[in-house]
């Protein structure tokens, strides 16, 4: 059976884990809102490469708002048990 318009790399979803999440902003932008209150840093995940954030590892309780396409169960109670937001990107 032949498959017209294969697409091989159709179904990849590369993922990052959410002890891994502050690697990918810097470490004065991490210290900068750690005293602030009210404010919280945006991690986008999809400009660094990644589509899905995955539950493994352990999160500072820290705020922060993430945008991905996916996540799953464990990582979405990580980050709002962090005081955190998922944020859904199309």
């Amino acid at each position: 059976m032949r498959n017209f318009h294969l697409i091989k790399h159709g179904h990849v979803c590369p993922l990052v884990n959410v002890e891994r999440l502050w690697s990918l902003v810097s470490e004065q932008t991490r210290l900068y809102y750690k005293d602030k209150k009210d404010k919280a840093p945006v991690i986008d995940v999809v400009k660094a490469g990644f589509m899905k954030v995955s539950g493994k590892g352990v999160l500072p309780e820290q705020p922060m708002i993430v945008k991905a396409r996916y996540f799953t169960k464990q990582a979405e109670e990580k980050i709002k048990a962090a005081g955190g937001v998922c944020v859904l990107v199309a």
